[in-house]
């Protein structure tokens, strides 16, 4: 779900999406496409013409991308309508060339589509991203999109009439995506016939500290107690106003430039994630396939944990101790060392204190309010009007991130962002309700799956939260997955063989195509009837 990207990057665009992973060669059992070309198709603006939320309504049309795999398809097979996101509608190719799309369509002779969506990619209704033109970029715009888009659509080289609800069409969305798949199928079962929402973020939070839990329970337990304890010692000098020692703190990570506290505590939780941005890898983009997997995160834990570290960098460990009763900041040196050289460089022009891209400063009003289309842009605003999920500091220790990062800190972005316009404006505070609506923890749908994996950072968001939603019973209908050891929407990937496949995952892709093989059997073309 969130933003893989340069902080001060915002407004130029990615949660980039693919999420920044990095991806490899890998040899084909069979002959697949590696490319597809994009078709267009007519898109409504306002689905809601008599709603006074989206008052005066914008008529007409606008060009939304799509792209087709007709590569196993046989005629009377279903249309698997893959959710695009956060992000361009390219993104998201491996998942019909390798990924969950592919592993269904060649199980069930299915048709593969990737829908952009609304201000994503190419799919924009307008030339701007004013605070006005955004208006019709909510979650029930979106997934009225899937519903007309399913009614109306045709297939470039693909004979007969795919359209439901003579067709079956099943979803699929992972993250905000698999959110949009599970609202989707409660607000238009009657038109889309089943789905598969992972790692489904449907809950609107306005804070979400628990973000972090994940890392805490199950990161390298040496790594995690050693950033902890020294958020902790970082705290404690903020609390008591040590501007001195704060000073002395920010050079150390080569960040004495950098003005604002909530920047140097965003900076240096870059390693960790977020709130909100992030350049490199995180615990989110961990992948069960080295295909997908970016491993930055264990990379950070290794350099922090070096017990080999020169001495000039473990003496380091020392240098505030006269601020700390004369106790050592363990692995503060490997911690900073590894921060200035992953991340300093990516400011390129030098300037810590600045919006330019690869740098660390966010207090920039003017910048946060170009208009330019983005996909952080868009991103950034449905978390400001609806989703929420601001991730902060828990209000107890132990804490990956210094406490002074709040919801003031990224609410003061969405101020900047979006200026009220002559007929829209965002709320105070995200409008939850808007998403709370389609059910919450509770929802549920006819044949949509619900999979989640119990490492995902996100998981507290979704139906399996351990800490908020009930207990949930699967069924044939309503069938329910949690993934162990899996994290955000590991299903997604593939690799051409599920045989092949760790036995986590390919027990949960093998559920998933038994379950979209019952539903099948027993679909028929009046099923919303």
């Amino acid at each position: 779900m969130k933003f893989n990207s340069l902080l001060p990057a915002v407004l130029a665009g990615v949660f980039g999406l693919a999420s920044g992973r990095a991806t490899r060669d890998i040899e084909p059992r069979q002959s697949r496409p590696t490319s597809y070309p994009p078709n267009i198709f007519d898109q409504i603006i306002d689905h809601y013409p008599k709603s006074p939320r989206y008052e005066p309504h914008a008529k007409g049309t606008f060009k939304q991308r799509y792209f087709v795999d007709s590569t196993y398809y046989k005629p009377g097979g279903p249309v698997y309508l893959y959710i695009g996101g956060e992000t361009s509608g390219e993104s998201r190719f491996s998942n019909l060339e390798t990924g969950i799309i592919q592993i269904l369509m060649q199980e069930t002779n299915g048709l593969g589509v990737i829908l952009e969506n609304r201000y994503y990619g190419q799919s924009y209704p307008f030339n701007t991203s004013t605070t006005d033109n955004l208006a019709y970029l909510t979650a029930e715009q979106s997934i009225a999109d899937n519903a007309y888009f399913a009614q109306h659509a045709v297939f470039p080289g693909v004979s007969g009439n795919l359209t439901s609800p003579g067709t079956p069409w099943i979803l699929y969305g992972g993250s905000l995506a698999g959110a949009q798949t599970a609202y989707s199928l409660v607000a238009h079962g009657d038109v889309l016939y089943a789905g598969i929402g992972s790692s489904a973020t449907v809950v609107g939070r306005l804070e979400y500290p628990e973000w972090y839990d994940p890392i805490q329970r199950t990161g390298p337990q040496d790594c995690i107690s050693s950033v902890n304890a020294i958020i902790e010692k970082i705290d404690r000098l903020v609390d008591t106003g040590n501007t001195q020692a704060i000073q002395e703190l920010k050079a150390i990570f080569g960040l004495e430039k950098l003005s604002d506290i909530r920047d140097f505590a965003q900076s240096i939780a870059w390693p960790i994630g977020g709130p909100f941005n992030y350049p490199l890898g995180t615990w989110q983009e961990l992948n069960w396939s080295e295909l997908y997997s970016d491993d930055t995160f264990w990379d950070f834990c290794s350099n922090v944990t070096d017990i080999n570290a020169p001495a000039n960098i473990t003496a380091v460990d020392h240098a505030l101790a006269k601020y700390t009763n004369g106790q050592p900041w363990t692995n503060l040196g490997t911690y900073a060392n590894y921060f200035k050289e992953a991340y300093l460089p990516l400011c390129l022009d030098g300037n810590i204190d600045s919006t330019h891209p690869g740098c660390f400063s966010t207090q920039n009003a003017t910048y946060w309010a170009d208009t330019t289309n983005s996909a952080t842009r868009s991103y950034i605003y449905t978390t400001c009007i609806e989703q929420g999920a601001y991730q902060v500091a828990p209000a107890e220790y132990p804490s990956l991130i210094l406490k002074v990062l709040q919801v003031d800190y990224t609410q003061q972005w969405c101020t900047w962002a979006f200026p009220k316009g002559k007929y829209n404006s965002i709320p105070p505070t995200p409008d939850l309700q808007r998403l709370n609506v389609y059910g919450g923890y509770n929802l549920a749908a006819d044949r949509l799956a619900l999979v989640d994996g119990d490492i995902d950072p996100w998981r507290d968001i979704c139906v399996h939260s351990p800490k908020y939603a009930p207990p949930r019973q699967s069924t044939d209908l309503r069938p329910e997955y949690l993934i162990a050891g899996a994290g955000h929407h590991w299903d997604s990937a593939g690799i051409l063989d599920v045989s092949a496949e760790p036995l986590f995952i390919q027990q949960a892709h093998l559920f998933e195509i038994r379950t979209v093989k019952k539903w099948l059997r027993k679909f028929t073309p009046n099923f919303g009837g």
